[in-house]
């Protein structure tokens, strides 16, 4: 957690640096350059920490140290369960079909090197919208509103790609938008949990390393269109959106034990107020 409160300025500082920063991807990305993806990634992360020195003077209140292990754990499998409920809900109702033989990657190699360069990319989000957005928002926030703002802004900053380049699974953009927007929303409520829960970011860079790695790198994979399925299944479809929204309601269901340690801090809040 932040040693010492986010002043408006700060965040004002950070959202604006994200924006430059990005856009400055989704231009090449959108005019065809796909290899900036891993960019545009690390731009909420870059700014969140050239917001920090400019602050702080240091890099302190990012949630550098890992926690502990039971958040980890949590963090990384936490998708493999929405994820495989989402989809063995549509391949058991006949809405899609599944063939493990698309999946030609060992195993252990898919898990071990799949996790890592997945995790080196997903940092450099969530040292931006976990390890610096959500700190800031629940000095002011509870935990519901501080998941719904930083979902809306992690979801609006995926707009561009959605609409205008390739990210989406191919179905009417109004229809991607929507259930994406829903997931991400949703996403945030366990995400925003955590970092709190546990004090660091890194519980949230393996739960979004596991949610790309598992969905688009295996079930996406395995899973066979069967007419209707691309409406179901991907982060562009209705089933992730609806387990997620499930689990999203589980950890709002356990906000007491974040939110607690949060009014702690609530005297802090006049300073930040004076510094902004």
């Amino acid at each position: 957690m932040s040693s010492q409160p986010i002043s408006r300025a700060a965040l004002a500082t950070y959202l604006c640096l994200t924006l430059a920063l990005s856009s400055v991807f989704w231009w090449l990305i959108i005019g065809g350059r796909t290899g900036y993806v891993f960019w545009l990634m690390w731009s909420p992360g870059t700014s969140a920490l050239l917001t920090r020195f400019i602050f702080q003077r240091n890099l302190r209140g990012q949630g550098w140290a890992p926690g502990a292990p039971r958040w980890l754990a949590m963090g990384y499998l936490l998708p493999v369960a929405y994820a495989t409920v989402a989809y063995a809900a549509v391949w058991a109702a006949g809405l899609g079909g599944v063939d493990l033989s698309r999946f030609h990657t060992p195993i252990a190699r898919f898990v071990l090197l799949g996790s890592l360069q997945s995790v080196l990319s997903a940092t450099g989000e969530e040292l931006g919208w976990r390890g610096f957005l959500v700190p800031a928002l629940s000095q002011r926030f509870t935990l519901a509103k501080t998941a719904v703002v930083s979902g809306a802004i992690w979801s609006v900053w995926h707009y561009p790609l959605i609409i205008f380049a390739s990210y989406n699974a191919g179905t009417a953009t109004w229809y991607a938008v929507l259930c994406f927007t829903v997931m991400v929303i949703g996403l945030s409520f366990p995400l925003a949990w955590l970092r709190l829960r546990s004090g660091s970011f890194w519980p949230a860079a393996l739960f979004h390393a596991s949610h790309n790695l598992f969905i688009q790198g295996f079930l996406d994979r395995v899973t066979v269109d069967t007419g209707r399925t691309l409406w179901l299944t991907t982060e562009f479809g209705a089933a992730l959106a609806i387990t997620v929204a499930v689990t999203a309601w589980l950890y709002w269901r356990r906000r007491d034990l974040v939110e607690a340690s949060d009014s702690s801090r609530a005297g802090q809040l006049g300073v930040a107020a004076q510094s902004a």
